[in-house]
């Protein structure tokens, strides 16, 4: 009975031996993980508790593989979001993209980029300040980084600031969107961002390509100009496996 039990439980010893081990870097990124039968003769376990441990470290996102070829360690560099840095005036008003801020050797591939007028639901006019049913410019896209799609980001620009501009077309100049506020005197000048861990939704899975049982980073901005105005609301979604957030605050 005793034997049972402890096969039985057993799955999640082994996955935090495994899992203990990438963390340490004594399995590097890459590197081949002990197969079912490695795993049996190492624990004494049933063929079903090494396969329910690889199983856990798979739906962590912790390792990768395919039918008829090793598990390997997943191999990913984190991209740092440094918040604080990426949203300065320093980035945006000398022409740099804020992704610069985040990723010095490579520029993100954007795809899916739309850019159209919509009215806004409740809860966008309620961040805008501005009624329900009001214009605004929706720019969605989404980011790839080395062939990985890594972020969806949907922003909303009252229709009065970005009509004219060229945050109502796909290239938005240097700088970006906050650029053009400034041109029109709405510069940002302050941001507040909300930040929430969630499962995804299937859509989000199958855009972000995700591993299972990988939550997502959902990261809400609103940036204002001097007056206090929102002048662009930013919902971004994120693959956590992707990413460190990195917020300086002073003391």
């Amino acid at each position: 009975m005793t034997a049972k039990k402890r096969d039985a439980g057993g799955y999640e010893t082994i996955a935090e031996d495994l899992r203990s081990r990438i963390q340490s870097g004594d399995l590097p990124p890459g590197a081949k993980v002990p197969g079912e039968k490695e795993l049996m003769a190492l624990h004494g376990v049933s063929r079903d508790t090494a396969y329910q441990a690889l199983k856990q470290l798979r739906a962590e996102g912790l390792t990768v593989g395919r039918q008829g070829a090793p598990t390997r360690v997943r191999t990913y560099q984190r991209i740092r979001r440094e918040a604080s840095k990426r949203l300065s005036a320093e980035v945006w008003a000398e022409g740099r993209s804020m992704w610069s801020a985040d990723i010095a050797d490579k520029e993100p591939d954007v795809q899916g980029l739309q850019v159209e007028r919509v009215a806004v639901d409740e809860s966008t006019a309620g961040r805008l300040g501005i009624p329900v049913g009001d214009e605004a410019v929706r720019r969605s896209r989404y980011y790839v980084v080395d062939g990985k799609p890594v972020l969806l980001s949907v922003a909303h620009i009252p229709v009065d600031l970005a009509q004219g501009t060229e945050i109502e077309e796909e290239n938005t100049g240097p700088g970006g969107v906050w650029a053009r506020l400034a041109d029109r005197g709405h510069a940002p000048t302050r941001s507040v961002e909300e930040v929430i861990c969630r499962m995804p939704w299937t859509s989000e899975k199958v855009q972000l390509q995700m591993l299972p049982g990988t939550p997502v980073i959902e990261i809400t901005r609103s940036a204002m100009d001097g007056s206090g105005r929102v002048v662009e609301l930013n919902v971004m979604v994120l693959d956590s496996s992707n990413y460190v957030l990195e917020y300086v605050v002073p003391s």
